[in-house]
């Protein structure tokens, strides 16, 4: 849960590094988050709120995902400019997904310090 606050804390942050365990734990309590909310809205009977709230909550979490990304790729010793791959159909998802599964570029890069330190 550290981990989701403190992507939130870092809501607009594009520089630095993120490692591995900070994007991934974002990334699941996200969906954790969002498969919850579906589905008391699908209990409840409110099927139609469900792509209204799914949006809503996916626009919300659109610029601390963006952010946690770019560092992630900062930290493997990469441009932010790299997350721009996943415009490419199937090819750009799966190198970007290779990308955040890296391990860290040991000690320090052009974006910092390695947050494993």
């Amino acid at each position: 849960m550290s981990y989701w606050l403190e992507c939130w804390k870092k809501y607009a942050v594009f520089s630095g590094r993120a490692r591995r365990k900070e994007y991934w734990m974002f990334a699941l309590f996200n969906f954790v988050i969002m498969s919850a909310v579906c589905f008391v809205l699908v209990l409840i009977g409110a099927r139609q709120a469900v792509n209204m709230v799914s949006s809503a909550y996916q626009l919300a979490v659109f610029l601390p995902a963006l952010g946690v990304a770019v560092r992630r790729l900062h930290d493997t010793g990469r441009s932010g400019w790299w997350i721009l791959i996943n415009l490419i159909p199937i090819v750009g998802v799966i190198v970007f997904l290779v990308f955040m599964c890296l391990d860290s570029e040991p000690g320090s890069n052009e974006y910092g310090p390695n947050p494993k330190a």
